[in-house]
């Protein structure tokens, strides 16, 4: 890299670091210890996106354009979601954790990072299945007011159900998945009853705390794009937020290994990322 080059580099990340600093003391927002590669990456396709001619102006964007903060908070976080994803993790779920949550009289489920509800949906569904939804109460939750507002509607492209029902078979379904939603044109609704135990809401994994006990915490799929001091901050909150005993589910791509209560819980199966607090 050439001095200029290395120079022009430099003063990308700083004013990236100003930019993420200014998203935060504005609005809140904390990307400042998510992963540099995925976040630069990130806003520099954000930035061209807007026509921003450097990160600076995207940056006086962000702090006083609400549309722009908006669309901001959609691009910078993965909405990477699919009903029933990863079977086997569901199909886990309804063999080795549903018949520990028959033991409680209630039992309270935290979505952390919930994107635009499939996965909720999916969990709805399954809890349904089992004749335990009634007593079950689930809170979704994600960064992004416009994700939020996708997943209370239910919402789906008719052309994804292919794929969401062979998902939904291999993760041990009992009946029709076209039991659960009604076709619209090129879209589905999902049956309403299924929404009628599920909270959605905004939280901040990186800058909110706890707001419950839970007997279920899933967070699938999201620390993989925070730094490792992140990481363990989520970590502590998540099995902080846990009831003794209760169980814990990660996404198939992350670990439990080389985190700060990794000693604290006990592995419920071989293949899935599905957790038991123990200590």
């Amino acid at each position: 890299m050439t001095t200029a080059a290395a120079l022009s580099n430099n003063l990308e990340d700083i004013e990236i670091d100003l930019l993420l600093e200014g998203v935060y003391r504005a609005h809140g927002f904390d990307f400042r210890e998510y992963s540099r590669a995925s976040i630069k990456r990130r806003v520099l396709e954000l930035m061209r996106a807007e026509k921003a001619e450097t990160v600076s102006a995207f940056q006086h964007k962000l702090l006083h354009e609400p549309q722009s903060l908006e669309r901001f908070l959609l691009g910078v976080s993965v909405h990477a979601t699919a009903m029933f994803r990863d079977p086997s993790f569901y199909l886990t779920f309804r063999k080795r954790v549903v018949p520990l949550l028959r033991t409680y009289p209630t039992v309270q489920i935290w979505v952390a990072g919930c994107s635009t509800g499939e996965e909720v949906y999916s969990l709805a569904i399954l809890l349904q299945e089992e004749n335990i939804y009634p007593k079950c109460r689930i809170y979704a939750t994600d960064i992004s007011q416009s994700v939020l507002r996708k997943a209370r509607a239910g919402i789906f492209p008719l052309a994804s159900m292919r794929e969401y029902t062979a998902n939904y078979h291999q993760a041990g379904g009992l009946h029709e998945f076209s039991d659960y939603y009604t076709a619209q044109y090129d879209s589905v609704i999902v049956s309403p009853g299924l929404r009628s135990n599920i909270v959605f809401s905004e939280h901040n994994l990186a800058t909110d705390g706890s707001f419950n006990e839970f007997q279920v915490i899933l967070c699938r799929n999201v620390m993989i794009y925070f730094n490792k001091d992140l990481q363990a901050r989520v970590h502590n909150l998540l099995y902080d937020s846990l009831s003794m005993f209760g169980v814990f589910g990660l996404g198939n791509k992350e670990s439990l290994k080389f985190t700060p209560r990794a000693q604290q819980y006990e592995h419920l199966d071989g293949g899935d990322k599905l957790y038991r607090k123990v200590a």
